[in-house]
């Protein structure tokens, strides 16, 4: 199966060709070079864009959806049976209309649930300007440059308000969308799709799209705004679980 160029924060490159021989040797010595500084670099590296490396276990509704051994996209478990991520981590968009970027995914056996493991709540209300959320993910810790990092990454963001939000993307932004960043630019990229935005302690919303390259102060993170679709979640779990 090819892996898919998706749109924004899913975009994922395919796979390159397998190099001659000679090639290949010169690969070698080089990988034992980067190996070697790996350390340094990693040590200089800022974490998602303007984030950190979460706390161990303090985001156990983190998941990740792969295809075969390539990252595909973040998702949240919301149920021991269900992970909820991003609609295009399935099916990239087309025409560029970005709205209604949810989809829930049905795990085949029940999530083994404990202190490292456990679902997330919904949100019961809709976003407030300044709130203060985390995003987490395994996505690119660089951009326009893709930098995957080892571990999961955090980063403290705020709601902007809908005038801005409209306003960096004109005639984008929906009532299913929430912007959400900081001045410095703190931000999800290419990876992080369908990845959680927890504030006060709930799920508020699901990585989706944003400005290329990423972490733009004045362009934000555009998150689908789980408020607007907690109907449809809790009755499509209720009915299939």
């Amino acid at each position: 199966m090819k892996y898919w160029d998706l749109f924004h924060r899913g975009r994922i490159s395919p796979s390159m060709g397998r190099p001659p021989a000679a090639a290949m040797r010169t690969w070698m010595f080089l990988l034992l070079l980067l190996e070697a500084c790996a350390g340094h670099w990693r040590a200089e590296e800022s974490k998602i864009l303007k984030g950190q490396p979460c706390k161990p276990h303090s985001q156990p509704w983190q998941s990740a959806l792969f295809q075969g051994i390539q990252l595909l996209c973040g998702g949240v478990l919301v149920d021991e049976n269900w992970v909820l991520t991003a609609a295009h981590c399935k099916k990239p968009y087309s025409s560029g209309d970005n709205n209604h970027d949810l989809m829930l995914v049905r795990l085949r056996s029940p999530a083994s649930l404990g202190p490292k493991v456990k679902p997330i709540n919904l949100t019961d209300h809709c976003p407030r300007d300044g709130q203060k959320c985390t995003i987490s993910g395994w996505g690119t810790v660089t951009s326009p440059q893709e930098n995957f990092p080892d571990t999961l990454n955090c980063a403290e963001v705020e709601i902007f308000p809908r005038k801005q939000c409209e306003d960096a993307y004109p005639g984008k932004i929906t009532e299913g969308m929430v912007c959400a960043g900081d001045s410095r630019g703190a931000d999800s990229c290419q990876g992080d799709s369908g990845g959680p935005m927890v504030c006060d302690g709930v799920l508020q919303g699901i990585t989706s799209w944003g400005s290329d390259p990423c972490g733009q102060p004045k362009k934000p993170g555009v998150y689908t705004n789980l408020c607007r679709y907690l109907d449809w979640i809790k009755k499509t779990i209720g009915n299939r679980s």
